[in-house]
């Protein structure tokens, strides 16, 4: 194998995701923005299906049946994840889809083929999901996937023994034997619907099992808190690098499913963990697009990301989300998107606060990040000035708020933490409540269990107030 090919980076591996499904007939598509105009469903761009969900559900889409794209991506539901060695809220994701055209046998082959022969993954390294079938719902057991994956590995000199585990907590208890390669699920694990599980799936959707790709970085990764490793574990030996979806179902108005006349595939693959693969390496802060990042925190703090890594793993990732958000059009503010890049700004600070970051951290960073993916996004390049401004100008601001609540908040340390602290904190200092609560977390302070109820009391008798006050005008 080239020397070449065991090294490349995150950038390489982009570029070669986009020829070799280009060069498969599949159409390339342009990137569609973090925040879709047109979709009040969602505050932002999740997954590379998302823009492709009408032609998922039946719509001939102009550039044929086979597509490709390379996805910028945004979830806020990961924000408070960040900090460990896998979590971002931003990241790409590496997308094909077949809209009726092929199906299991070609996407698997495919896929196996890339991480093996052009990323240049170890196929012994490989391990795989399917589902697991369902008899209340007369879902057979994806034996058709299960087959294609083992033929693929034996002809690799690969062992792969299929083994049924069902519930992923069955996993825990029982991990991996020799020469056990691809691991069947049930829904909670191998069965996509835009609402979940089989219960979940809503009437009249395209659904269908999936089949998850994951990469062993070996068992003294596992973490033992989380039991055996098993693909399924969040322990840390495996790390999910793609997922293939085959919508091959829809479920009737009576709750029960049909085969689809048009079956479809959905694959997605984080280009962050697939690199991180590539490196051998279980801490996707350490890949090519995040490491020029924590390599400038390191200089301005004059520390060590070995001795600060969940504080620059937060900041790296939050600063990277802010720009690509203020790139497409968002502006920190009290409501949906502009709140959630309040809260990106605010933790960065938060915890370039403890690592001695007093001002213009952002006037520091933002070029690093912009300079990093200027070549496959010149738009960020050509929005700089625009994106230090907004930034900094949040910045400024909120260091004033910071300064004042962490002084505040000291004087309510001493005991336990209730709802109506943390509505002085927010009410009076501007104090976040979600940094209030991180930080007694982060100090050992114990929070009162019924705290979000006697806030939000607090909140309406504020509420309350202000419309009397209006009356009286």
């Amino acid at each position: 194998m080239p020397d070449s090919v065991k090294t490349m980076d995150a950038s390489d591996i982009r570029s070669k995701f986009a020829d070799y499904f280009t060069q498969k007939g599949h159409a390339p598509l342009h990137r569609a923005p973090l925040i879709l105009k047109d979709d009040p469903t969602t505050l932002f761009t999740s997954a590379g299906m998302q823009p492709l969900l009408p032609y998922l559900l039946g719509q001939p889409h102009p550039e044929g049946t086979r597509l490709t794209d390379v996805q910028p991506c945004f979830r806020a539901q990961d924000l408070e994840d960040v900090g460990d060695s896998r979590h971002t809220t931003f990241f790409e994701m590496l997308g094909n889809w077949s809209l009726g055209d092929y199906f299991k046998d070609e996407q698997i082959h495919w896929f196996f083929s890339f991480l093996v022969d052009e990323v240049g993954l170890d196929p012994n390294r490989l391990y795989v999901t399917v589902f697991s079938g369902n008899d209340e719902y007369g879902i057979p057991r994806d034996d058709e996937a299960a087959r294609i994956w083992q033929e693929l590995f034996e002809s690799r000199g690969v062992e792969a023994k299929i083994v049924e585990i069902g519930d992923p907590a069955i996993g825990d208890t029982r991990g991996v034997n020799p020469g056990e390669r691809i691991f069947m699920y049930d829904d909670s694990q191998n069965w996509w619907s835009r609402g979940g599980g089989l219960a979940d799936t809503p009437i009249g959707d395209p659904c269908g099992p999936d089949s998850e790709v994951f990469y062993d970085f070996g068992e003294e990764h596992q973490d033992p808190s989380f039991g055996k490793s098993h693909p399924a574990s969040d322990g840390g030996r495996f790390m999910e690098i793609g997922n293939q979806v085959f919508m091959q179902y829809r479920r009737k108005d009576d709750g029960s499913f049909e085969l689809l006349d048009r079956k479809n595939v959905d694959f997605g693959g984080g280009l962050e963990r697939i690199a991180a693969a590539a490196a051998d390496t279980p801490d996707i802060f350490q890949i090519s697009l995040l490491r020029p990042t924590v390599e400038a925190l390191e200089g301005i703090t004059g520390t060590t990301y070995e001795d600060n890594t969940e504080a620059m793993r937060v900041i790296a990732d939050h600063l990277r989300g802010a720009v690509f958000l203020v790139a497409d059009g968002d502006i920190p503010s009290n409501k949906e998107q502009g709140y959630v890049l309040r809260r990106l700004i605010r933790r960065a600070i938060r915890y370039a606060h403890d690592l001695g970051v007093d001002a213009n951290m952002f006037e520091r960073i933002v070029p690093t990040i912009v300079a990093t993916y200027a070549d496959r996004y010149p738009f960020l390049k050509e929005k700089e000035e625009e994106i230090v401004a907004v930034l900094v100008k949040e910045e400024r601001a909120f260091r004033r708020t910071l300064d004042k609540g962490l002084r505040e908040f000291a004087k309510h340390a001493d005991s336990e933490l209730t709802g109506d602290e943390v509505f002085v904190l927010y009410d009076t200092y501007g104090f976040p409540k979600e940094l209030t609560i991180e930080e007694a977390q982060k100090r050992g302070v114990p929070i009162s269990p019924d705290w979000e109820a006697q806030f939000e009391a607090k909140m309406e008798e504020q509420r309350q107030r202000s419309r009397g006050a209006r009356k009286a005008i």
